[in-house]
């Protein structure tokens, strides 16, 4: 089998995505724009071939280097970035290479927060109502119809990147003055906390492994207000989560996929999406959680999801044990900018055995993950809570 993955260096331990499937027999051959001898031993030993493209935004220069592996190592099976920044990217190099996958029209349908719409719809599950921005005047009446806040957000982006919360006419008027080149939403604002389902599916749309997260009410307020982060892998995923998250993953006809689903748990009822509790839709990413999520995901299920991902795209299904012990895996981020009281070496003391991770964030992920991260797994909620007041003590 030859298997084409973009960006193997990028989040850094994406690596192992390659790793587990070179274990296999796979022919692993990456392309990206880190120079070889930059590459870490580990990425080094994963790949079977590496081809360096100095400028990834070139299309006919990644499309070289397709073809470069088509002509050496014969058919391409499969071509995977798992970045949400490639994906469409990956679709028209498996149409132009006749791979299999998702090509650009099913990734245009589950990368455009728009055309997601009919697809929740599909699933019986409650979504958010919207317009396209256009003039201030066309925008107001539909404001007027859901009222204050709306949340305005481009069509096609990653993450909370160059998303609004539009409170008043002056946010209108300032959103309006910014003249955003790109196809921008307006949404309802929708007062919940923000969950994910994440995890592997098969050949079929059928969950093979997922998990639950929790996150912070407002991640587009943590990158606009440079706030602290964290976030946490529940021990257990509620049955409400897990039959929406399928019904949502056989709607957009998934396949073979590491995915990562949005939606709000409401805490305050609104009439056409539900009561308190209910789960309602955000969106929906078909590719890894972001920065060390798939590393939070493994410590918290005592799994390899990257082992997990591999068995799919070679067998369809998985060997890994899914029945081991499971944790509350948390990740607390601090900022650069701000004094805390506990000094690092303070933290990694005390915590010891049940820290996981301490890194140093990249820029590129800084201002949606901060600066300095923690990652750590403990049995208890409560413990897990003090853990984070103790990292992020002023």
């Amino acid at each position: 089998m030859n298997f084409i993955f973009i960006s193997p260096a990028f989040p850094k331990t994406y690596y192992r995505f390659c790793q587990k499937l070179r274990d296999r027999g796979v022919n692993v051959l990456g392309i990206g724009d880190t120079p070889y001898d930059s590459l870490t031993n580990e990425c080094k030993d994963s790949l079977t071939e590496y081809y360096y493209c100095p400028d990834m935004e070139k299309y006919e220069d990644v499309f070289r280097a397709v073809a470069y592996f088509s002509f050496k190592y014969g058919k391409i099976d499969y071509l995977e970035s798992n970045n949400e920044y490639w994906l469409r990217q990956d679709a028209k190099l498996r149409e132009d290479f006749n791979i299999w996958g998702p090509k650009v029209k099913n990734v245009l349908e589950f990368t455009s927060k728009s055309k997601m719409k009919k697809y929740y719809e599909k699933a019986h599950v409650p979504c958010a109502r919207y317009k396209f921005s256009s003039t201030i005047d066309s925008d107001l009446e539909f404001i007027n119809l859901v009222g204050y806040p709306v949340v305005a957000k481009p069509d096609v982006g990653v993450g909370a990147a160059e998303t609004f919360k539009i409170k008043n006419y002056e946010d209108l008027i300032s959103f309006h003055n910014h003249h955003y080149t790109t196809p921008y939403l307006l949404e309802e604002y929708i007062e919940g906390n923000i969950i994910s389902f994440d995890g592997v599916c098969d050949e079929f749309s059928n969950v093979v492994y997922c998990d639950n997260e929790i996150f912070p009410p407002s991640i587009m307020d943590i990158v606009n207000e440079n706030l602290e982060v964290s976030y946490y892998v529940n021990r257990e995923v509620p049955r409400d989560v897990y039959e929406k998250g399928q019904a949502v993953l056989k709607a957009f006809n998934i396949q073979k996929r590491y995915f990562h689903l949005e939606f709000f748990r409401l805490t305050k009822a609104k009439v056409g999406l539900g009561d308190v509790g209910d789960i309602v839709a955000l969106e929906v990413n078909m590719r890894p959680p972001g920065g060390y999520t798939p590393d939070m995901i493994n410590f918290a299920g005592s799994v390899d999801t990257y082992k997990i991902w591999a068995d799919v795209m070679i067998n369809n299904s998985t060997t890994v044990d899914l029945n081991k012990d499971k944790y509350y895996c948390i990740y607390v981020a601090r900022r650069d900018r701000i004094s805390y009281s506990n000094s690092t070496a303070n933290i990694l003391y005390k915590y010891q055995n049940n820290i996981k991770m301490h890194e140093r964030m990249p820029e590129i992920l800084a201002a949606a993950m901060g600066n300095e991260a923690f990652i750590a797994t403990f049995k208890d909620y409560d413990e897990m809570e003090k853990f984070r007041q103790f990292v992020l003590a002023k």
